[in-house]
């Protein structure tokens, strides 16, 4: 079942746009993962990366309000922590460094991101 896949996941939810983002927010917390933010902006972003929270994983918006989302993606990339970008944009919009991260078409299937996140649970 891909609810086990998030549940107990601490999941840091980068989205600009609101109602993408309660949604997900919504569908997340249902599986029983808590949401990290989320945040709209990549500072906000690196802000929550820097913080206390444990981050088990992260979903990106590509695009934040004009301002791509790939220095979060490197620092993630960097702590070895699972991420997926979600976004509506062509995949060639994504850097070749990231080329093998999971694309998650908008909107955003949970069940397709908990097993981009984490393939080999349950």
């Amino acid at each position: 079942m891909d609810a086990m896949r998030l549940a107990a996941r601490a999941i840091l939810l980068v989205e600009d746009e609101y109602f993408v983002m309660r949604r997900l927010l919504k569908a997340l917390e249902e599986s029983g993962a808590t949401v990290v933010g989320p945040a709209s902006s990549v500072a906000a972003a690196l802000t929550l990366l820097d913080g206390d929270a444990a981050i088990d994983a992260a979903i990106l918006d590509v695009n934040l309000l004009g301002e791509m989302v790939f220095p979060v993606a490197d620092t993630l990339a960097a702590r070895g922590i699972p991420f997926a970008f979600a976004t509506g944009y062509d995949p060639d919009v994504i850097p070749a460094r990231h080329a093998a991260i999971p694309l998650l078409r908008k909107p955003v299937d949970p069940a397709l991101a908990a097993r981009a996140l984490f393939p080999q649970a349950g």
